[in-house]
């Protein structure tokens, strides 16, 4: 599935809508958040995550999805199940997301 960008409007219906969700926190201005770009929109195509819905935040312009996650740093990964956080690491470390995102399974 494809990574969705969402604003702190669409956030908590998507939290609502879908079982498992891991989420990208980035800002424009974030280099290690543009390079991390195409690994996060290949691990969502990935056939081990196909029940996982990825979203991109923008951590700048949604207050409300940044504070429900914790963010401190950029790139910024949570996942969510049934609404609720998991667990959550800045990190810009594609075997540590992959990490975090199992935790779902």
């Amino acid at each position: 599935m494809a990574v969705q960008k969402v604003t702190d409007a669409e956030f908590t219906e998507q939290l609502a809508n879908h079982p498992k969700v891991v989420v990208k926190y980035y800002a424009d201005w974030c280099g290690s958040c543009r390079l991390f770009a195409p690994k996060f929109n290949r691990l969502s195509s990935d056939s081990r995550f196909t029940d996982i819905t990825f979203l991109d935040v923008n951590a700048e312009t949604s207050p409300v999805a940044r504070k429900t996650a914790g963010v401190t740093n950029l790139p910024y990964f949570a996942v969510f199940q049934n609404g609720q956080l998991v667990e959550a690491v800045a990190t810009s470390k594609e075997d540590a997301l992959v990490e975090l995102i199992n935790k779902l399974n």
